[in-house]
């Protein structure tokens, strides 16, 4: 595989030019709303790598995972469904449309060939299980949530790619046609269908394939349907847009949230375990499921501590949380009304 390829493309003059005349959007990168250092003060890139080599317990699964084989080409059109593939990987039927939300599918998280491999049971899913796609949603462009080698594989099921700014360079650069592609800023709005709105919202957070940081946009979404209004978390660390989101957007029904691979040396760019219930609360969202967790080891974690913390802080703060097993259906319309079982525990 060339990696060259793989890396994309910086964005070109038109785009550059457009992006300069943006608020968040200075010196070439592009700008969260509040100061994010990429590390805590006082911490060093160098000290980060030396802690990622330390022994940690259970930062990977000792045995394959569980997954549920859901045919996802013979969903029933009337159901409305959403299907978490492990990470941040999902797909969701919904009023007769078809997502799919940063899809990883080549069993790794990174260009280099056998380095971040997915848990075992946690790389079922492959392209061509994937059915046609009305709409293919990319939070930004890190490894682990643009897959080279999963977006060329469904290149031809897909009919429309939303994306914040820059990203759609990369598309362009694989080949896709410019008409596929809707690349916006926060807080621009998007008439998909008749009925259905993505509206690009604030993340905390970067982007970048290799050395060049920040010259494309890491967005969440939200995405309003004909009956349901759903938050589509990318990963951020806490900020004060989820309270802004959560007033100009919610209530949501649902929340999809990142609550994985953190750490207190990065306390900025991913969500801390403590901070995931009241960004819930800020978002005014009626219930939540927690992804970016149980397929890769990106932090010096134990595997299933941010799904088992995601589940502990919600029931103590009666917090109504959704906790499929990978590839298992999420009924839409009865949020709240299943029981899940903390299917972790027994993998541990």
């Amino acid at each position: 595989m060339n990696l060259v390829k793989q890396l994309g493309q910086f964005p070109d003059d038109k785009r550059k030019d457009y992006f300069s005349t943006l608020s968040n959007y200075a010196n070439g990168k592009f700008q969260n709303i509040l100061t994010t250092p990429p590390l805590l003060e006082g911490e060093s890139m160098t000290k980060a790598l030396f802690h990622s080599l330390c022994k940690v317990e259970n930062t990977s699964p000792r045995t394959e995972l569980p997954f549920v084989v859901t045919d996802l080409k013979n969903i029933a059109s009337e159901e409305n469904v959403l299907i978490w593939f492990g990470h941040s990987s999902y797909f969701m039927q919904i009023d007769g449309k078809k997502f799919l939300v940063d899809p990883v599918f080549s069993g790794n998280a990174s260009p280099m060939p056998g380095s971040i491999k997915a848990f075992q049971g946690a790389d079922y899913y492959k392209p061509e299980h994937i059915p046609e796609i009305d709409f293919l949603l990319i939070s930004h462009d890190h490894w682990d949530h643009l897959d080279y080698k999963t977006v060329q594989a469904l290149k031809d099921k897909v009919t429309t790619v939303i994306c914040g700014l820059g990203t759609g360079q990369h598309f362009e650069y694989w080949g896709w046609e410019p008409e596929k592609i809707i690349e916006k800023n926060w807080w621009d709005s998007i008439d998909i269908a008749d009925g259905f709105k993505i509206t690009l919202t604030p993340a905390r957070h970067f982007s970048g394939r290799l050395l060049n940081r920040n010259i494309s946009l890491w967005t969440s979404f939200v995405l309003k349907t004909p009956t349901k209004n759903l938050f589509l978390g990318g990963d951020s660390g806490y900020g004060n847009h989820f309270t802004e989101i959560g007033d100009k957007y919610g209530p949501f029904d649902l929340a999809v949230m990142e609550c994985g691979q953190y750490n207190e040396k990065w306390p900025y760019i991913h969500t801390l375990p403590d901070q995931l219930i009241g960004e819930i609360q800020e978002l005014k969202a009626k219930n939540f499921i927690p992804v970016h967790h149980s397929k890769f080891k990106l932090a010096q974690h134990a595997w299933f501590e941010p799904v088992e913390l995601a589940a502990k802080n919600a029931e103590e703060n009666q917090q109504p949380i959704t906790l499929p097993l990978m590839g298992e259906k999420v009924d839409l319309n009865q949020l709240g009304k299943t029981t899940w079982k903390k299917w972790w525990e027994d993998y541990k």
